[in-house]
């Protein structure tokens, strides 16, 4: 058996009560924290908390070399974690394929996303939100500024009236997580001067959301990550008013939005 579980976003107390109880049934547990990471807890932090020793891979142990995750789970019952929900990558879902292929049963425990976050503790609707986008460093695209395949999401989006969430990239690896202030400042310079609104560390016992033009949210300081973005399209009258009220947003700029 092979369970995939989504860890939440924050720490070792973010995983869902099932997430919990299959973990505590697990002969071995694997994790990868390459494309997600808990901020708010180490590896030795979630060891503790779940009584289980957890072996992680990098991205190659996962995408090219599953062999060692995929025998155990022939032997015994393993789980594999990640941060946020357990299929949000593409990644995970080509590791579930290869179980199946040689006969492993699988399970999902699903665990809190990062994009029902952002509507939640913006007060924006889900429903409203369109495609998301991933905002790269300049160096793993080759260029500054922002690239076409982001600006042309974010137009099509707000041409049909939607919000956009815009991932900030992350390099676990190196320790590096880019910044709501950084992307805010990227958009406002390389594309428009919108509304946008900051969330940092969803999750955790003090998010924040910041509400208010990319050149204003990109001149303020968020804290520790993780970090996300969202360019809101048309708002309706109760999410101009949860942007003011959550998010601080001044009149004039949500005006700009409303519906």
């Amino acid at each position: 058996m092979l369970t995939f579980i989504g860890l939440g976003l924050y720490d070792e107390r973010s995983i869902t009560v099932e997430g919990r109880e299959a973990l505590a049934e697990a002969d071995r547990a694997f994790a990868e924290f390459y494309t997600s990471h808990l901020v708010g807890a180490t590896v030795d932090d979630l060891e503790a908390a779940h009584g289980i020793d957890i072996e992680v891979r990098d991205r190659a142990g996962v995408e090219q070399h599953p062999e060692d995750i995929l025998d155990a789970a022939e032997e015994g019952n393993t789980a594999f974690l990640t941060a946020g929900d357990t299929m949000i990558s593409t990644t995970h879902v080509d590791l579930r394929l290869r179980a199946v292929e040689r006969g492993i049963e699988t399970r999902l425990i699903h665990g809190v996303t990062a994009q029902s976050a952002a509507g939640g503790l913006t007060g924006l609707q889900n429903y409203r939100f369109g495609k998301a986008v991933t905002l790269p460093f300049p160096y793993a695209h080759g260029a500054d500024g922002v690239p076409k395949s982001v600006a042309e999401s974010i137009e099509a989006n707000r041409e049909r009236g939607l919000h956009t969430l815009v991932y900030l990239d992350i390099k676990a690896d190196r320790d590096e997580y880019m910044t709501g202030d950084y992307a805010a400042g990227v958009l406002a310079d390389g594309w428009k001067d919108v509304l946008g609104v900051v969330v940092a560390r969803a999750g955790s016992e003090s998010p924040v959301v910041a509400a208010d033009r990319l050149s204003v949210l990109a001149d303020r300081e968020f804290g520790d990550p993780l970090h996300m973005l969202v360019i809101p399209g048309d708002v309706h009258h109760v999410e101009a008013d949860a942007l003011r009220a959550l998010g601080g947003a001044p009149d004039d700029v949500v005006e700009e939005n409303e519906v």
